[in-house]
This record gives structure tokens, sequence and C-alpha cells, in this order.
């Protein structure tokens, strides 16, 4: 008997409700699918842009809202749907990255750990430079350099001195370069490889502030009295003006000169730190000792004196003749005024200024390892220019997008770390940025962390003082080269093909 007949012997209700379930069977399928069809539509989407591959994604897109508008119209894209299509931005700008890395790639013709840099003189093997460097003699090789003028091709004539111009002519950069010297290292920082007297190494320059016990305001240590400037006549200027000097050296010497330099000027309120020449960048060790002794510095000498000052209002600078009685009044006052007094030494309790360190940092590396990464340098950029060095993209463009490949090193080192830069945001705080991070991913320690004392040397954290092209002397990027605006980093990235940059940080 079946379960679906009417107990009554009527079939009426039994077949009603038999074609209802058949409809109901028949009408299932249909639904599900209808339901399955939106889904079977987007995997055929799916397999079509997969098969044209590699297509702009702003293509791909269009190509999606024209295969469904053919079943039914998709409702307004939404927040997730744009993370979604900025991801796969994203995606392909690290794609981009990556076939950067390995297009741009190239093998020099000369590794410099198996062939380092070498220079004829009379120097020590540098063995804690950041490129291989050799100082010395070698019969069997032709050197990359020579201290003093040289016929040999393939050789650069070097020029060194630490003296002034004004007594070596030489020692003048376009003087040295019209006398057929490649590269001069003076202490001018626009010479090629400058050479000063700064070193946090030498000088102790964070060493404390000592009581001031003596009765003259100053004290002098002078022994040239033939000086191509005016410093005599300076020191008689302000003894007229009733400023008490104790003159230590063989010129106006009122006091035994047979003591320790530092330690007398310690126990001075300031220091007569007088050149022999009123030169930029002179600036000797009479400067340096007065900052190491904590005693103020009175300057004749460089005219750009105040590059060289550890902070603001540090230093009191005699530029002329004339300037002598306000620079007495100003001595006579801080004299008389402790707490003002103490302000022009501030920098000993804070520490120095960020342009002071970034200046004294510079000879964290010795001058010699400078000039071997200075020639390394230029071997490479001279290989870059012969005609059968690879020819590098240095940059890709996926759909809108362009991504810029640079190089940046720390000043002081000489291989180069990858970075990236991309179209819609070339700023120049996006660059300081890209740099920040690529170093911090590489825990990075600057070169001169060991060097500064103790106290001066800050945390782990990284700061950029400086970012500059590779070529510019240390005046040009330390006090003259900045970009004027995002507008000009573009066009610099664009007419610089991997373009390479040096870091200062403090």
């Amino acid at each position: 008997m079946d379960g679906f007949s009417n107990p009554r012997g009527s079939r009426t209700g039994a077949t009603r409700e038999s074609l209802s379930i058949s409809n109901a069977v028949s009408s299932g399928p249909k639904k599900k699918w209808s339901n399955l069809m939106p889904l079977l539509v987007a995997l055929v989407v799916v397999a079509e842009i997969a098969f044209l591959g590699r297509l702009d994604m702003v293509k791909n897109v269009a190509l999606v809202d024209s295969w469904a508008d053919l079943f039914y119209r998709s409702p307004p894209q939404d927040d997730l749907g744009l993370e979604l299509l900025e991801a796969d931005r994203m995606s392909e700008a690290d794609g981009c990255e990556e076939w950067l890395e390995r297009e741009d790639a190239v093998v020099y013709s000369r590794d410099f750990e198996k062939e380092p840099v070498l220079v004829s003189g009379a120097e020590k093997e540098w063995r804690s430079c950041s490129v291989g460097c050799q100082f010395g003699f070698n019969p069997g090789k032709t050197a990359d350099a020579v201290f003093g003028l040289t016929q040999t091709t393939g050789t650069a004539s070097v020029h060194r001195s630490m003296e002034s111009s004004q007594y070596y002519l030489e020692n003048n950069i376009a003087m040295a370069r019209r006398r057929g010297y490649n590269i001069v290292m003076t202490t001018s920082l626009s010479s090629d490889v400058p050479v000063g007297y700064f070193s946090w190494a030498e000088y102790d320059i964070m060493a404390p502030v000592q009581p001031k016990t003596e009765k003259a305001l100053a004290a002098a240590f002078i022994s040239n009295c033939g000086a191509r400037n005016f410093r005599l006549q300076a020191l008689e200027a302000l003894e007229k003006t009733n400023i008490k000097i104790d003159s230590y050296g063989g010129c106006h010497r009122n006091r035994d000169g047979r003591v320790d330099k530092v330690e007398t000027l310690k126990r001075y309120r300031f220091s007569l730190a007088f050149e022999n020449s009123n030169e930029e960048d002179y600036v000797t060790e009479k400067f340096f000792q007065s900052l190491v002794a904590g005693s103020v510095p009175v300057v004749v000498g460089a005219p750009n004196i105040q590059d060289f000052a550890p902070s603001p209002g540090s230093v009191l600078h005699i530029k002329e003749l004339g300037d002598v009685e306000p620079v007495a009044k100003t001595m006579k006052y801080l004299a008389e005024n402790p707490d003002a007094y103490n302000q022009s030494l501030r920098w000993k309790y804070e520490g120095p200024s960020d342009s002071f360190k970034a200046l004294v940092d510079m000879a964290a590396v010795h001058s010699s390892c400078r000039l071997c990464i200075h020639l390394a340098t230029m071997i490479r950029q001279k290989e870059e220019k012969s005609p059968g060095f690879k020819k590098r993209p240095c940059k890709c463009t996926r759909g809108s997008e362009t991504v810029y490949h640079l190089y940046v090193r720390e000043r002081g080192r000489f291989e180069m770390e990858s970075i990236f830069m991309r179209s819609g945001n070339v700023t120049l705080g996006a660059m300081e940025s890209a740099v920040l991070s690529k170093f911090n991913s590489l825990k990075h320690v600057p070169i001169w962390k060991e060097e500064r004392p103790e106290r001066i040397r800050g945390g782990d954290e990284l700061k950029v003082y400086k970012l500059y092209p590779v070529g510019l002397t240390q005046r040009e990027a330390l006090y003259n080269f900045r970009f004027e605006g995002d507008a000009h980093l573009r066009r610099y990235l664009e007419s610089n093909p991997c373009a390479k940059f040096e870091v200062v940080f403090v």
C-alpha cells in the first residue's frame, strides 16, 4: 500500500501530493544551478585573466566587468575591494623591486678584496678600511696612485698637506690642479679628501670643565711672530682694552712657556686661538685644544670658523682689527656674568650640535682609508662609463607606477645598499624613510660609534643628518648642497639612473 494513498480510497489527494513532490524535486536543481551561476562566471573570468597573463591591472578590472555584465550587474566596489586592488598594486611594486635587484646586478671587473687599491708611499696597510687598501711599493704592479707627481699612465698624482696655502702655494686646490695633481688632500673641506686637525680620537673634546682660577682673562701660545695676518696686532689691541693676557709663546711672552698647554688653558676663561693665516677651513690644534680645555676660543683665522663651532655662541671671532673692541667688551661681560659665561660652554654638558658631530665624525675614518675609498669609487665610475659596461634598467614600470632603484652608503664606507622609491611618493621625506628602513633592517652601526666619547654616542636609533649624491666635496655635502624640494629630487632621479647617494648619520 502506497504510503501517500488516501485512506478513503480516493486517489485525488494522492495525485496532488505526488505532483507537488514531483514539482519540488524537479525545481530544486534549477534553483541550485541558478545560485551557482555567479560562481561559474567568476571561475571563467579568473581562467581568462590567467590565460591573458601580465595585463595591466586596470585592464584586468575592466575585463572582469565586461564578462560579468553578460549575466548580471555587480554592485559598486566596496572598501574591501579597494584594499584588495591596492594590495595587488603593492605586490606588483614588490615584484618590480625583485626584478630590479636581479637586472641591475653587476659584477665589476676588479674585486678590491682580491686586488686592493695600491698607493705608493710610506704608509701602512689600513686593514680596518671598508675597501681593500695598501700603501707601499710593489715593483710588479702599477700603483693606482702615488704621492707626488707622476707620468705613469693610469696612476693618479696625489698632493697631501696640512699647511696653509698662504705659505705653500700648491696647497691651493686650483694651483695643485694646474701643477698636475689629480687628487688633493688638504685642510680644505673642498679638497678631494680633507685632512683636518679635528678628531675624536686625538682630542678629548668632551673633557669636563675645570674651575677658572687664573686672574688673567685669557692665555696665548704664539711662537711664529712673522705670521701673515694681524694676529699680533690683535693681541696688542686686546691688551690696550685692559684685557689681561698671559702669553706663554715666543711672541709677547710674559709667562714661562715650559707648561702643558691644554692643562694650562683649563684654568683660563678664554683662549686666544690665533692662527698664522686667515684661510677657509684652516683650523688647527689651537682651536681644538681650546675646546678640550673648556676655555672659550677667541679666534683670528678661518673666516668660516662658525662652521667648526660646537654650538652657537661658543666662539668669539675677530674677523678684522675693527672687531677687537666689541669682542673685548663681550669677554668682560661674560667674565662678570657667570650664567652668561656658562651658556658659552653649555655644549660641554648637553653635547655639541649635530653639525659639529657630523664634521668631526668624518675623521673617524683615517684620511688614508678615505683616499682608498675615493680611488676605488673613481675606478668603478670609470668602468660604468665604458662602452662594454652592462646597461641597467634602473627603474621598473607596472601599470601607472614606476619603481626607481637607488643606491646608498654611509660616508666612510665603500659598498652600496639598494633602496627603492615609488613614483607615487617621490619625496625627500620618503627617501629619508627608505634609507632609515634599509639600514635599520641591516642593524647598521654608524662608523663613528666607537670613536665618539661614550656620552654623546646616543642609542641605537639612526638619525639622518645629510643625504647627498656621491661625488660632492665635504664642503658641498655638509654646508652647500640640498634638494630644492620634492620636484628637484624627481628631476634628479629621472636624469641620473641608478643614482648613488651618501648618508651622514648623527
